[in-house]
Formats: structure tokens, C-alpha cells, sequence
């Protein structure tokens, strides 16, 4: 048993979307979150900005003493993934293979579509990955770069919102896909619109719930399980606006998080 908290970090608030999927699978662990609120989105920057950014977001999760990181970023997965992994002895896990795995699972016409930031889709990460694993796939991506402000500005059911998921997806959905890949964090919770516009007979791929999943098994394997029957405790850490953290991200959880957010300053990392 292991009773150090997990390490989660995402550009900003979409990775919430993951941790609300961890709270339920793993309700005993506790959770340290970090949101780099002051330099969303990370999908529009360079791979060399990136990876910067992202090994400033793990040293500081060092710092709490986690026994695993989260990657709950499609960019930060698809770009410095690898790269993390050699340079840091911790346990780190990204969302693309558990998803691209959920995704071929799913699929029955073998047309498989993607979206995500422009970072994610240029790295063809999922492209590649699901390849790899099945080359009678097709896949079709899009990416979004409007969707994350959206979010993070609570737009996820808005006329605003539908219309630039109509922009970004009519191309997808004339290609007849039948499975969909929220290729970003922040995607699910534009997933009601999307799904309303893809239609029923396409199944929406969410990465936080996958993640998720791949992480209990991951602990378990690894013996890292907290298994004290205590329930987690979590902690939020932000590098901007506490309050908008707190208020916003109350409804990525939907529980209340006032009081338990922290700002820090991320470039000291």
C-alpha cells in the first residue's frame, strides 16, 4: 500500500474532467492538482514550449512527494510524453494509448475520428498509435484550437459553442465516422453539444474517463494502491486566478472545491 498522493496537471481546467473520472474509480487516493491557468492553452505553443512547460508542471508535483503523474493533457501526451519519461524516475501516464485503445474497441465501421488542440493533431500521436495497432483503420482528425477557451470560459452548451463545433466537425461527420476521440481534457465538456451534433450512432471517446481507468489498473499492478479504506483528500494549485478556479471548476467536478485552491508561481519550477 501507498498512501502518497497522485499527481495531476493540465494546461488549465479540462483536466478536472480526468480527476472527477479518478475520484470515482480510486475513491481512497488522494489527489494533487495542478491547472497552468496562466499559460492555458498549451495547444497553440510550440513542442520546445511544451515540453518547458511541462517539465516546470512535474517539478513541482515532485514536490509534493506523488507516487504517480497524471498527464491530464492530450498536448502535453502527444508531445512530451516520451520525453518525460526519460527524464523523470516517477510513474507517468498520458491519455492517448488508454483512449486510442477505448477508441478502436469501439468501433465497428473502422472509421475512428479525432479531434484535439492544433499541438495534439500535429503530432499525430492517436493516428499513429491506433495504426500501430490496427491498419484497416481510418481516421479522419480536426483540430480545435477554439474549444478550449470555450470551455474554460463556460461555454459548453452555448449558440456560440454550436456553432463553432459545426465549423470544426462537419468535415468529420460527412466522413462517416463512427467513433469520436475527445482528444483534449477540456473536450467532455462540450460532449452533450457534440454528441447532438454528431448524431446518435457516434460514440463520443472520453480521454479523462480512460485515463482513469488505465491509472487503477496502473497502481494496481505496481502495488501503489491506497488501500486504507480512508476517503482521498485532494489539493488544487493554479498559476492564476484562484477565485475563477474555484467557480468554474466546481462545475467540472460538480463539488464544491472553495477554500482548497492555491496560486503558485510555476516558473520557479
Amino acid at each position: 500500500m501507498d498512501t502518497r498522493s497522485i499527481g495531476v496537471f493540465d494546461s488549465g481546467l479540462g483536466g478536472l474532467t480526468a480527476v472527477k473520472q479518478i475520484m470515482a474509480e480510486l475513491p481512497n487516493e488522494n489527489i494533487v492538482y495542478f491547472g497552468d491557468t496562466g499559460r492555458v492553452p498549451y495547444g497553440t505553443r510550440s513542442k520546445e514550449t511544451i515540453i518547458k512547460y511541462s517539465k516546470n508542471d512535474v517539478n513541482f508535483l515532485l514536490e509534493k512527494d506523488v507516487k504517480m503523474i497524471v498527464i491530464a493533457c492530450g498536448t502535453v501526451s502527444s508531445t512530451a510524453l516520451e520525453v518525460l519519461k526519460k527524464e523523470y524516475n516517477v510513474p507517468i501516464l498520458g491519455v492517448v494509448e488508454a483512449t486510442s485503445l477505448a477508441a478502436i474497441n469501439a468501433t465497428k465501421n473502422k472509421k475512428i475520428g479525432i479531434i484535439g488542440t492544433p499541438g495534439t493533431i500535429k503530432s499525430g500521436a492517436y493516428e499513429k498509435f491506433i495504426k500501430a495497432q490496427n491498419s484497416e483503420i481510418e481516421t479522419f482528425s480536426s483540430a480545435c484550437p477554439l474549444f478550449v477557451p470555450l470551455v474554460e470560459n463556460g461555454h459548453f452548451e452555448t449558440e456560440v459553442a454550436k456553432l463553432v463545433i459545426k465549423e470544426y466537425l462537419e468535415e468529420i461527420k460527412e466522413k462517416g465516422v463512427d467513433t469520436l476521440i475527445l482528444g483534449c481534457t477540456h473536450y467532455p465538456l462540450l460532449s452533450k453539444a457534440i454528441g447532438e451534433f454528431m448524431g446518435d450512432g457516434v460514440t463520443l471517446i472520453n480521454a479523462g474517463s480512460e485515463v482513469a481507468k488505465a491509472l487503477k489498473t496502473e497502481l494496481a499492478s505496481q502495488k501503489l494502491l491506497k488501500e486504507d479504506g480512508k476517503v482521498g483528500k485532494y489539493s488544487y494549485f493554479v498559476s492564476d486566478n484562484v477565485d475563477g478556479f474555484e467557480n468554474l471548476g466546481g462545475l467540472f467536478l460538480e463539488r464544491e472545491i472553495n477554500g482548497q485552491v492555491e496560486k503558485i508561481d510555476i516558473e520557479r519550477y
